[in-house]
């Protein structure tokens, strides 16, 4: 018994490895040797292939209405006309516009060539979803009876200039209007719109185009709006609601590029309009009596200037007022004329040509008399005296011929008239 589990527990004993060959250990070298090899390969396909991706992911599109800046470690790379690039493929190729990808360097392009339109309801007054169909379907609104200025958007016009105010009161009536516009404004400088305008990055997936336009909304419409109330304000209601409308919309884009060149924005405003401009609601109906009034007065106005000159009028009239304008541009629109001043020039020559002719003939008749003068003046002196007396006397409707008598002296003379009723009658006929 004592045996046997003896033996067992020799089974179960460890026994020494037995020494392997110096084949076997070549064979085992080779293999470790070749799957280092094949791993070394699949690592160095693995790099080449990253390496690839990372240059192709380096390749960009500049589109042909955009310009593009490069960033490299966030600064704008280049020294003058080489900063922008130009519509095309750039990329990391010697034959491209040389980029390395990101986190190098970073294309930021810039739609220059696009004109964009910003629609400015900031003047406009308050209007609910409801109200806005209505007036798309052309429905009555209920008008509140006051203008709110917290909801409300309006600009303030000057007062007019008036000789008399009313006793206790400053003078100053101002006056407020509601307005619509319209800026369409390009990008033409896209290193100064960078630096100074540009604020919001572009994510994987986004548009150039519309993130930029959303981003420099906010900073247009405050420019815009302070242009316009800072304008509007030098006009009066009149001016900028019938007069001078063009003047005023050149007046706010002056403003508003003096403004964008003053902070280096790089954009330019390509032109203003005014789409809409009216009083306050509130007061519609007097407003719609007054425009009644001055249409009515433009009428009369025309029509006496029709009256007047005819159709060439009003370019006359607006000629004459220019200071600018030669006096031989002037004299081609007199032939031109009709009606009344047609008429007074054609009179008024007509006594230019008498005046002239008469001169003529008198100086012809002096010239006659001139010899018979040299040789007897006396006597030319009392024929001509002659011929005036009688003159007169023949185109006098009342004759008084009183000869003074030699020697009256100090002595009164008295003479008692009773007119003839029917001279002054004749007289104004």
């Amino acid at each position: 018994m004592t045996e046997q589990s003896h033996e067992n527990n020799k089974d179960f004993q460890p026994q020494s490895p037995e020494k392997k060959s110096d084949d076997e250990l070549d064979m085992g070298y080779k293999y470790l040797s070749n799957a280092f090899k094949v791993s070394f390969a699949v690592l160095k396909f693995i790099m080449i292939v990253l390496v690839g991706l990372f240059l192709l992911s380096g390749f960009e599109t500049v589109g042909s209405d955009e310009q593009a800046l490069v960033l490299r470690f966030g600064k704008i790379r280049g020294i003058g006309e080489n900063r922008i690039l130009d519509p095309g493929l750039v990329g990391p190729l010697p034959w491209l516009d040389w980029v390395f990808p990101y986190p190098i360097d970073k294309v930021v392009k810039i739609p220059v060539a696009k004109k964009v339109n910003l629609l400015i309801n900031s003047f406009w007054y308050f209007q609910t979803e409801q109200e806005l169909l209505g007036q798309s379907q052309k429905t009555r609104t209920r008008i509140p009876k006051a203008l709110n200025p917290i909801m409300d958007g309006y600009c303030i016009t000057r007062s007019e200039k008036q000789s008399q105010t009313i006793a206790g009161s400053t003078g100053n009536d101002y006056n407020i209007v509601h307005s619509k516009w319209q800026l369409t404004y390009q990008i033409v400088d896209p290193e100064r719109f960078f630096k100074n305008t540009y604020v919001q990055d572009i994510k994987p997936g986004e548009s150039y185009y519309d993130v930029i336009t959303m981003s420099v909304t906010p900073l247009l419409e405050n420019l815009f709006e302070d242009a316009a109330v800072t304008a509007m304000v030098n006009y009066t209601v009149d001016e900028t609601l019938f007069l001078s409308q063009g003047r005023i919309i050149r007046h706010v884009q002056k403003l508003l590029q003096e403004k964008l060149n003053q902070i280096e924005s790089g954009i330019e405003a390509v032109s203003v309009q005014l789409i809409e401009i009216k009083w306050p609601r509130q007061v519609d109906a007097a407003s719609n009596a007054s425009e009644q009034a001055i249409s009515e007065a433009r009428g009369y106005a025309e029509n006496t200037l029709n009256e007047a000159a005819g159709p060439i009028a009003l370019e006359l009239l607006a000629v004459l007022e220019d200071r600018t304008i030669s006096e031989e541009k002037k004299e081609l629109l007199w032939p031109q004329l009709a009606g009344a001043a047609q008429e007074k020039i054609a009179q008024a020559r007509a006594y230019r040509t008498k005046v002239v002719e008469t001169a003529k003939a008198n100086a012809e008749y002096f010239q006659k008399l001139l010899p018979e003068y040299r040789k007897r003046p006396e006597l030319v002196i009392q024929r001509i005296y002659q011929d005036a007396i009688e003159y007169v006397l023949n185109n006098a409707d009342e004759k008084m011929v009183i000869q003074p008598t030699k020697g009256a002296k100090g002595r009164e003379f008295w003479l008692q008239l009773s007119r003839d009723p029917t001279i002054k009658p004749k007289s104004e006929k």
